[in-house]
């Protein structure tokens, strides 16, 4: 009996081995190889490298020592830390509103058939598709000073010059408003697809039981397109607080660190200061808020 059970189970491993060696699972891992080897070297080696960094006294001419955590503690202590994570937030959740009410409002609008719909689909992309080097510089151009082509309009009406980067309440609007600007078409081409995808027998449930447009779309639209809007805000939330380009190349985090968000901070640290540890620790620092920030709304997705 002992022999019975020896012979039946001692296969298993050898079987398990044979299948790993099978030509349908080694083909499949050569072809992913050279990916995950450039993956390694590209990601992994850099992020370990920039952990390593964090815990020295380094700069960008000399390696320097070993410290600890001792640039955790000072970054934490810090008010200008606080004040970077502060606007960071509210960078990212006034971006999230307003690119997912003006993305679902122009992709409801965009899915009616209207006389001219392809073109301004077209159009509506243009500030996704710009580089942002150039759409940002273009902005500066238009609000920098009091020659600026806004000030003059306003003045042109009898107004007041606004100098719109020199006064942090101002410069903060703008730049909120500019990124919006650049990413909603992101968010309304992703929300049209989803839309889209709706039975529309649901629609025509939903009339049959007297439902108003609004009913239908509190009960039918948004439940449908649940999971692909929390995707989409988790990915704007992680382009947002990683944004360099708008705070930067519009204000160069100013006036008065108004506009500094932890990614403007990070480089400070690292390029003005010549402090790579600072400026390590920040970037760990916003990889850990972001993590945590992710798994809890996908846990939160999955259970509901």
């Amino acid at each position: 009996m002992s022999m019975v059970l020896n012979t039946s189970e001692a296969p298993a491993w050898r079987t398990r081995a044979r299948q790993l060696a099978a030509p349908e699972f080694v083909t499949p891992a050569i072809l992913l190889a050279p990916s995950i080897l450039l993956l390694v070297v590209v990601v992994a080696y850099p992020m370990i490298q920039g952990l390593f960094f964090s815990f020295t006294d380094g700069s960008l001419m000399k390696a320097g020592k070993w410290v600890g955590i001792d640039n955790y503690t000072k970054l934490l202590s810090s008010p200008a830390f606080y004040h970077s994570l502060r606007f960071s937030a509210v960078f990212a959740v006034c971006n999230i509103v307003g690119c997912y009410l003006l993305g679902l409002g122009l992709a409801l609008l965009l899915q009616k058939d209207m006389p001219g719909r392809g073109v301004f689909r077209v159009l509506l992309l243009l500030p996704w598709i710009v580089p942002s080097l150039v759409s940002i510089v273009s902005w500066r151009w238009m609000i920098a000073d009091e020659g600026a082509l806004f000030n003059q309009i306003i003045k042109l009406f009898g107004g007041s010059p606004i100098y719109f980067l020199s006064d942090s309440t101002w410069a903060v609007i703008v730049v909120i408003l500019i990124k919006i600007w650049r990413s909603f078409p992101f968010m309304m081409l992703s929300l049209l697809a989803a839309l889209q995808s709706i039975d529309r027998s649901l629609y025509e449930a939903a009339a049959i039981d007297g439902a108003t447009r609004w009913q239908s779309f509190w009960n039918v639209t948004l439940p449908q397109i649940k999971n692909i809007s929390i995707v989409l805000c988790l990915l704007m939330t992680i382009w947002t607080v990683n944004d360099f380009d708008t705070p930067w190349l519009l204000a160069q985090g100013g006036p008065a660190n108004a506009t500094e968000n932890l990614v403007v901070l990070a480089y400070r640290f690292t390029f003005a200061r010549n402090d790579v540890g600072m400026g390590s620790a920040t970037s760990f620092i916003t990889l850990f808020v972001l993590m945590t920030l992710v798994f809890f709304l996908l846990r939160w997705q999955r259970r509901s």
